[in-house]
């Protein structure tokens, strides 16, 4: 009996060793790579993420929506009697430091108060509470944290795309584009034919899909300080999306046709032709030179692929949520589209990338059952096989148009039907 009792108490302590040492290394591992990013950004005279988050705290934030964004989070860590009381001290924080930078003539931001506050919120909850209260206050915070973090760093790993692959393919990817219809080039005058009130719309649905991803977010977590966390939600694909594609910008390094064929080459386009005249072909496409600082971020579409997250855990909410996943995904689809940030191939990619990734994680409790196995080795198998036939097949691929396009989109519809049917499907 004594021995019983002195086991179930010690397995608690030892739990909880553990979990401090996962958090301790995770917190190591996030100071090493700011601290790499930052002297990379430093010795090539980009703003780094320390230099970034500096500006976040002094008055001078570069966006509103990411600080915000990570204050939101928080904020379903917190009992909701202090979640209004913790938002107004944000906003009243957020609008002095507008007021005084008018006041000196200097131009107008937002984003120092959530910052602020979601710090001093970490701090506060470590120190003066305590059990369930404290850790569920400080797991939120951190999601929080870790979401502006991965912004700056991704901001970082953007520039370095640009030193470290001097060559891009969009000649291979816009022959290819070429079984899909060339959407970019038609939605690109789509574009011409409705300013300004088109692409005004779509260029903020565009740059403001984390507001997006932070509505579904509080609605999974809204109710996470009186009841338990859900074993899977938004955030966590959002991350591990955030970690795995831009890797892919590496291996297949392309700028997207407003650059490689349009008016922002910065002298290095092949020429001005999108969004009024295809590209001529002929011949083997060929790796191009391009400019050190434009990002090679668009294979693949990362925003469809945060687009089609938003929409897929959207669909166990209320109307209203659902029709804002849907909205966002039409809406950055299009906009990826008709700015010439991407080609319809990327966005394929893009989709197959959230499929996957998503099924790797939705679901824990279920296990790697041989549903989940396969449909992510559908995804990884399909994703291989969309890359290397852009790479590889473009050339061919531009000459059969019709039947290129249908195995494109054929290949999707496939990824897309296994999905649903190992994660949507009511039983029998």
């Amino acid at each position: 009996m004594v021995v019983d009792d002195a086991v179930r108490s010690a397995a608690p302590s030892a739990t909880l060793r553990r979990s401090a040492g996962l958090v301790g290394a995770g917190i190591s591992a996030v100071l090493v790579l700011l601290g790499l990013a930052q002297w990379y950004s430093a010795a090539h005279h980009y703003v780094g993420p320390l230099t970034s988050l500096a500006e976040d705290f002094t008055g001078n934030s570069s966006s509103a929506t990411m600080p915000w964004a990570g204050l939101a989070l928080a904020l379903v860590g917190l009992p909701a009697r202090r979640r209004f009381a913790v938002a107004g001290l944000a906003a009243a924080i957020d609008l002095a430091f507008f007021a005084v930078r008018g006041l000196h003539g200097e131009s107008y931001t937002l984003g120092t108060g959530p910052t602020l506050v979601l710090c001093g919120l970490v701090l506060y909850a470590a120190l003066r509470w305590r059990g369930y209260v404290r850790r569920t206050a400080l797991h939120a915070a951190a999601l929080g944290v870790l979401l502006i973090l991965a912004t700056k760093v991704g901001n970082t790993w953007l520039e370095l795309t640009g030193e470290l692959r001097p060559t891009v393919l969009d000649r291979y990817v816009v022959d290819a584009d070429r079984a899909l219809g060339e959407p970019s080039w038609l939605m690109g005058r789509f574009f011409e034919a409705t300013k300004p009130v088109v692409p005004a719309v779509l260029h903020w649905v565009y740059i403001e899909l984390p507001v997006a991803a932070m509505v579904v977010a509080v609605w999974q977590l809204r109710n996470v300080a009186r009841d338990a966390w859900p074993r899977h939600y938004l955030v966590r694909t959002f991350l591990v999306l955030g970690l795995v594609g831009p890797l892919v910008y590496l291996l297949f390094p392309v700028v997207g046709p407003v650059y490689a064929f349009g008016s922002e080459g910065h002298g290095m386009q092949l020429g001005d032709f999108w969004p009024d005249v295809a590209p001529p072909t002929g011949g083997d496409p060929a790796p191009m030179p391009f400019d050190p600082f434009t990002p090679r971020n668009c294979m693949p579409s990362m925003h469809t692929a945060w687009a089609l997250t938003v929409f897929v855990h959207s669909r166990r909410g209320p109307w209203w949520l659902r029709g804002m996943g849907a909205f966002w995904l039409i809406g950055t689809v299009c906009a990826t589209l008709g700015f010439g940030y991407h080609y319809g191939c990327d966005l394929i990619v893009g989709a197959t990338l959230c499929m996957t990734v998503e099924s790797a994680l939705r679901e824990p409790e279920r296990g790697w059952d041989g549903d989940r196995a396969r449909m992510v080795a559908l995804g990884i198998g399909a994703f291989a096989v969309l890359l290397l036939s852009y790479r590889y097949l473009p050339v061919q691929l531009a000459h059969y148009p019709l039947l290129s396009g249908a195995l494109l989109l054929g290949l999707l519809a496939v990824v897309a039907r296994a999905f649903y049917l190992t994660w949507h499907k009511s039983p029998e």
